[in-house]
């Protein structure tokens, strides 16, 4: 991975976290609050640009995450945004992104030494 990668790595290590204080939150809050639904989306699609943007720059997913599929999902939200199921983007931000957070903690690390080396 080079630096550009690896400062998208971080990227997408944020906006899990940020997913994640989404689902703390709870089920029930989310389904009842459209800003927290658009907060939400807004980090698929973040996400789903990083994974584009990581599958360009040829890093390899590892076991538990896959780029295409992220990149599907903003897409979707982007452009069937009048079609989006609220029942489904809560499992992806409550059961996908987690496994993608513990799934992407080696390439953080290895991220992390690459820009502190210089």
């Amino acid at each position: 991975m080079n630096r550009k990668g690896a400062k998208e790595i971080l990227h997408i290590a944020g906006w899990l976290a940020r997913s994640a204080e989404i689902v703390e939150r709870g089920r029930d809050a989310y389904l009842a609050d459209d800003l927290l639904q658009e907060a939400g989306d807004s980090l698929m699609m973040k996400l789903g640009e990083g994974a584009n943007r990581m599958s360009r720059l040829g890093v390899n997913p590892p076991e538990g995450v896959d780029w295409a599929v992220a990149v599907a999902n903003r897409n979707f939200i982007i452009h069937q945004y009048d079609q989006i199921n609220r029942e489904l983007t809560w499992v992806t931000l409550s059961v996908d992104l987690p496994v993608w957070h513990r799934a992407l903690a080696p390439l953080l690390d290895q991220a992390r030494t690459i820009l502190n080396a210089g």
